[in-house]
């Protein structure tokens, strides 16, 4: 299988996005709304990455080198010359190297990771299922219009791992994690430690 290298904006953030998810961002730093309208027009994605050191605003921001390139799946004008937008996860890629443009937005050349196979859910897990049914039904918007796979192991991971109240560098790792069913049971565990404080 070849490997697919691609040049792309990268977006260092406080949080981390799965393939199969969603995030609303509300964009109003110049180099953003500057990527945001690129994409749209070439109708291109863009990288979201966790911040491992620095800020939000930082143009020299860290983050760690797995991430998610996503594509804007809505956005919308905001008042006071904000930009509304929803994106979803599509592909993890690994990056090989990156340098910030005269915008002071970071590029990357990325190595897109294939996504995992879809692999029906174990009976044993089916709990985790109706957890992150729940727990959807409960947030709404941006996931009202997300396609659900409740019974795919690798998708109710990745929604378990995104929702609940856990450190980012544990996302991150059920990020880089690439085992569904071991995500699924340290989740698992993680949950019954929550259910044991």
């Amino acid at each position: 299988m070849t490997q697919e290298i691609r040049q792309i904006p990268i977006f260092p953030l406080h949080t981390v996005l799965y393939p199969g998810g969603a995030l609303a961002l509300r964009i109003f730093e110049h180099r953003y709304l500057s990527m945001v309208s690129q994409c749209l027009k070439d109708d291109t994605g863009f990288g979201i990455c966790l911040i491992s050191e620095g800020k939000e605003t930082d143009a020299k921001a860290e983050s760690f080198e797995y991430g998610t390139y996503g594509n804007i799946s809505y956005w919308q004008q905001l008042p006071e010359g904000l930009l509304g937008i929803t994106v979803r996860g599509q592909q993890r890629f690994k990056i090989i190297s990156k340098q910030v443009d005269a915008n002071q937005l970071c590029m990357a050349e990325v190595e897109l990771l294939p996504n995992e196979h879809s692999q029906p859910l174990p009976a044993k897990y089916q709990p985790l299922a109706a957890m992150a049914e729940e727990m959807l039904t409960q947030i709404g918007h941006p996931y009202t219009t997300l396609p659900k796979f409740y019974d795919d192991a690798s998708w109710v991971g990745y929604r378990l791992a995104e929702l609940l109240p856990i450190a980012l560098v544990q996302k991150q790792h059920f990020l880089q994690l690439t085992d569904p069913i071991e995500r699924l049971e340290r989740l698992t565990a993680i949950i019954a430690d929550m259910d044991h404080s």
